[in-house]
């Protein structure tokens, strides 16, 4: 800082040591600098007063801001929080007594990436629909066990048994795989093809129980028992044929209104007249 002489008119200058000299800032300058040194001081205070209330707005403490806390194990968040840009954590978990909500506007999107930074697995929550992508996709119990799991190649369920409510049951475009197939206690079981044939393969066998009904099989064309090495028994007490043809009627007897069935060589069964013996040559066999 420059400063300046100032005398009165009509004064020597302070070159000779018998004059009193007067030194110093005077004036409109004094007050100038006055009002800079209010102002600054002003200033100062208003930040302060602005520091102190910002930091009792934002709730800052040595622990965190507001309902942020920092702890030895991460970052705590209490009440609700709103994120406007991504969240990158390695874990996220709710307190012990209470559960954890994550909602949004539009969609919740969980990515999972890999050490390239590619995305290996994403879990998107939409108002339409529930979206999984990834490798494989898997739902384990509490004990850690197997429940469901799907990838490319199959879809395995893991639970001891798998219930289809729909009203119209489960329609299957491929072969299915199973060791058991039973309907709920009180409902009836029905295996059908509508526009296609029905093949059941076993390397051991296939067993087809009711307990407690009747077991239907019908068929719009045909119905084809084969055995390739073996025998097919029918083991019941009654056995009815009721619309077998019946072959060439004979005379009036004794033995009028008995029936006895009859194989032609093609193999077909028709009926006959009991007493008279199978024809060779019967009507039911053209």
């Amino acid at each position: 800082m420059m400063v300046r002489e100032e005398r009165e008119p009509g004064t020597p200058p302070c070159r000779e040591p018998h004059y009193p000299c007067r030194v110093g800032i005077y004036g409109w300058r004094k007050r100038c600098l006055y009002f800079l040194v209010l102002l600054l001081m002003i200033i100062l205070v208003v930040n302060l007063a602005l520091t102190i209330w910002i930091l009792k707005v934002m709730h800052f403490t040595i622990d965190g801001m507001g309902h942020l806390r920092i702890t030895d194990s991460g970052l705590r968040l209490e009440g609700e929080s709103e994120f406007l840009h991504p969240l990158y954590a390695k874990e996220i978990r709710s307190r012990l007594d209470s559960a954890l909500l994550v909602q949004s506007a539009r969609n919740v999107t969980v990515n999972a990436r890999d050490e390239e930074g590619r995305v290996a697995g994403q879990l998107v929550v939409g108002p339409q629909a529930v979206e999984a992508r990834g490798r494989r996709f898997e739902v384990n119990s509490n004990n850690d066990r197997l429940l469901f799991s799907a990838d490319e190649n199959e879809v395995v369920v893991g639970a001891d048994r798998l219930r289809v409510l729909g009203a119209e049951g489960a329609i299957f475009e491929h072969s299915v795989q199973t060791p058991q197939i039973r309907a709920e206690p009180f409902k009836h079981l029905r295996l059908e093809s509508p526009t296609r044939s029905l093949l059941m393969d076993a390397p051991r066998g296939i067993a087809i129980e009711a307990d407690a009904g009747d077991v239907s099989v019908s068929s719009r064309l045909g119905l084809l028992l084969e055995a390739r090495e073996g025998a097919i028994t029918l083991d019941a007490e009654n056995i009815r044929l009721p619309s077998l043809p019946q072959g060439t009627p004979g005379l009036p007897g004794p033995t009028q209104g008995l029936m006895e069935v009859c194989v032609c060589p093609s193999g077909r069964l028709y009926l006959a007249e009991a007493g008279l013996g199978c024809l060779a040559v019967s009507s039911a066999c053209e």
